[in-house]
């Protein structure tokens, strides 16, 4: 098997670079930075693990993600779909069965990229992608209930039913001032871009502030009112004591066998969703900046990210739409403007750490609100009654299992779903007609001893009915099969065909095959079933229709 090259992106970005790409890259850069910090601990507390672990992941993983990625402008990170997940795995099996999936997750992801799997992940159906997003958003904002009402909840349960019991028992512990924060939190972000172009000439700076994301001016208006007045809410100092302004350690896993045994489809769940996202992402933006990227090598930079950072205290990380589309807007010209984030990022955790203690939860769980609001596709349930009863049946179904069950469970519904739909639909457009005299005039006078068909879409498992229909009404003396219009054939199709020769030699009727050409004609002669036409004067290959009608009158005089 043929594998890809290494070769990041970066490299080729680097020919021609000018000064002015650089200042482009870094405010970018710098942009981003803004953008991803508040993101990066609240995925982390959602997934059950300490702030500063969404922190490492977008300066360790961004930095190896834009530096050694498939594309110009993807930004790498901790992203809100792989919050269930972690959680899941947090949960049942601990931290550090949780470094072990990531990294073993990466050396999937590298080994994909490696033989040049990049482009299958993109056969996954849209109804299936549409479903589970939703789904994850869902239980993303799900999640957030609790800091979101500051409820005294120990332990969040972590799966669907769980949630919903520990809110229900838990709501009469409502502390009103969280509410209070992260109501006044949520309007401020979804309210910042709109009211400032809103606001026009009447504010001189207007287009500036409006550059500067919502969330960011949530968290920095919200921190300083809880400092400023005392407000009795939860903040990430009093439940995880601050963020350590220091360097990430490198640390090996605990090992043991007896739960890490059970992590295969948790490892298999962590690869396929970062590579689905990422290679979604990066698709994404080329449509933005007219560009195409390298989904193997992004593939392989997506794993040995992944790979390198849970040593360092990291989660899981893929490429993030949200920053991405950040840095195409912000002018990024190159993966530099990605290097740039995340070393701007690990500036602020040496330098400003101290100040990320005084942040409410309730704020981070509003930024997360919005986070799960954008992320799902909410329009598409609008409009599924202008889609057919399987795509609609796919989706509802990834959607409700992926918030009731598991994802996993739903991506295995979806893609079954998709795949019977698919054989389904294919066979239903393979079809045969009855040639007659307007067809061919030889046929004239003939119709009683001399049957002529044409086939049309793929002869495979799933339209030998096509073939078993011929074998019950045979003629007395030749079967025409026009087979030009056959663009697949496989070896149960061919079987098939086969069977039919032997059902016509049996009862004495010539078999004449006419049209074999690409891969019908390629399966034909692989499975032998060519031979078997041409081996004596009973049965035959034609070029075309016309010859084969015309070999069958030919033949009506011949003693059998």
């Amino acid at each position: 098997m043929p594998i890809a090259r290494f070769r990041p992106r970066l490299l080729d970005s680097m020919h021609g670079y000018r000064r002015e790409d650089f200042g482009r890259d870094f405010g970018a850069g710098l942009t981003v930075a803004v953008v991803a910090l508040p993101l990066a601990m609240a995925f982390a507390i959602a997934s059950g693990l300490k702030p500063e672990a969404g922190l490492f992941t977008t300066i360790i993983a961004g930095f190896l993600i834009a530096a050694l990625g498939g594309s110009r402008v993807q930004i790498g990170g901790p992203a809100g779909a792989f919050i269930v997940i972690v959680y899941g795995i947090v949960e049942r099996y601990g931290i550090a069965n949780l470094i072990i999936a990531t990294a073993l997750s990466g050396m999937l992801l590298f080994l994909m990229g490696l033989f040049k799997l990049g482009t299958l992940v993109r056969f996954i159906p849209i109804s299936v992608i549409i479903g589970f997003t939703n789904g994850i958003a869902v239980l993303v904002a799900l999640s957030q209930i609790k800091d979101f009402l500051g409820l005294s909840i120990e332990k969040m349960p972590g799966d669907f039913f769980g949630i919903l019991g520990a809110l229900g028992t838990h709501i009469g512990t409502l502390n009103p001032w969280a509410l209070g924060v992260a109501a006044a939190s949520l309007l401020l972000v979804v309210g910042w871009q709109r009211w400032m172009p809103a606001l026009g000439p009447k504010v001189q700076f207007s287009g500036k502030l409006s550059s500067v994301p919502g969330s960011i001016v949530a968290l920095v208006i919200a921190t300083a009112a809880v400092g400023v007045f005392g407000i009795p809410v939860e903040t990430i100092g009093s439940r995880f004591g601050g963020i350590p302004a220091a360097l990430p350690e490198f640390a090996l896993p605990s090992f043991s066998w007896e739960s890490a045994r059970f992590l295969l489809m948790p490892t298999i769940t962590l690869a396929l969703l970062g590579a689905i996202e990422s290679l979604l992402c990066a698709r994404v933006a080329d449509g933005v900046i007219g560009d195409r990227h390298d989904p193997n090598q992004e593939l392989m930079a997506q794993g040995l990210a992944n790979f390198v950072t849970p040593l360092f205290g990291g989660m899981p990380a893929t490429g993030t739409i949200a920053r991405t589309m950040t840095n195409v807007k912000s002018g990024a010209r190159t993966p530099v403007a990605g290097i740039v984030h995340a070393l701007a990022l690990l500036l602020v955790i040496l330098v400003a750490a101290p100040l990320a203690a005084s942040i409410p939860l309730a704020t981070l769980a509003a930024i997360l609100m919005y986070v799960a609001w954008n992320m799902g596709e909410w329009r598409e349930f609008a409009h599924l009654r202008n889609y057919r009863l399987p795509y609609r049946v796919t989706l509802l179904g990834v959607f409700l299992l992926t918030v009731v069950f598991d994802l996993t469970v739903a991506v295995q519904f979806g893609i079954l779903a998709a795949c019977v739909t698919f054989i389904y639909r294919i066979s239903s457009l393979s079809r045969s007609e009855r040639l007659s005299a307007a067809d061919h005039p030889a046929l004239a006078g003939h119709a009683e001893q001399i049957q002529a068909w044409r086939l049309y879409g793929a002869l495979f498992f799933g339209a030998t009915n096509l073939i078993e229909q011929l074998e019950d009404q045979l003629p007395p003396h030749t079967l025409v099969l026009d087979l030009k219009n056959v663009i697949y054939l496989d070896s149960t199709g061919a079987e098939a065909l086969e069977s039919l020769l032997k059902t016509c030699r049996k009862e004495g009727v010539r078999l004449i095959v006419a049209g074999l050409i690409g891969q019908p004609l390629d399966i034909a002669h692989r499975t032998g079933l060519q031979a078997l036409l041409v081996q004596d004067a009973v049965d035959d290959l034609q070029p075309d229709v016309a010859h084969a009608i015309d070999a069958a009158v030919a033949g009506l005089g011949v003693e059998r």
